[in-house]
């Protein structure tokens, strides 16, 4: 099974890309028939801006753009789909959200029907969310934060959409003793990708 790993941070040395790094070995490590492979979306230079093209395919008056048809297709060869990311204003950075706003696009990740409703399509994908917090886990619960951020990113976008969100996991730094617990928190959560989907 392939698990395709989306990390979306600037730093190449970053945590957020340890941790990334960090699972992929564990979904290596727990079968020899497990892939994983990282879709570095700084390193790649991906676009984020939804644009004139973007619409027209929503509008399904032009095929989707070459680049997202790309993403697209990775998605389509994975067996698990992981987003990994650091929290900015209790949500995800923006070139992560502009991947999503141009990939799960209308007519391959949910139709809308002329008649109205809406066709959820991505059924067959699980997703796991890893998200780096940099507040603590009382904060989050204080304010409801992590009642919003699942609101907003596992209901409002993949449930919208049909793909099951498996797991939904922040590592709150503040609560780890040391970025290595992080990385281990990230190997051990790996192993689990595609057990926890059985």
């Amino acid at each position: 099974m392939h698990a395709l790993i989306v990390v979306s941070h600037p730093s190449a040395q970053s945590l957020t890309h340890s941790v990334a790094h960090a699972l992929a070995e564990g979904v290596s490590a727990a079968s020899a028939h497990h892939t994983a492979q990282i879709a570095d979306l700084t390193r790649e230079g991906f676009n984020p801006v939804f644009n004139e093209a973007d619409y027209a395919a929503f509008m399904q008056t032009a095929p989707v753009p070459p680049d997202v048809a790309k993403e697209q297709a990775r998605l389509d060869d994975a067996d698990a789909l992981v987003l990994v990311y650091p929290v900015y204003w209790w949500s995800m950075p923006g070139l992560l959200k502009g991947w999503i706003d141009r990939v799960f696009a209308n007519g391959w990740a949910y139709e809308e029907r002329p008649e109205g409703g809406i066709v959820k399509k991505l059924g067959h994908l699980p997703v796991h969310l890893v998200g780096i917090g940099g507040a603590d886990r009382k904060t989050y619960e204080k304010h409801d934060y992590r009642q919003a951020y699942h609101t907003q990113i596992a209901h409002g976008i993949f449930d919208f959409c049909g793909a099951p969100v498996v797991s939904n996991e922040i590592l709150f730094l503040p609560e780890l003793s040391a970025p290595a617990a992080a990385i281990d928190r990230a190997r051990t959560l790996g192993t689990q990708i595609f057990t926890t989907q059985a």
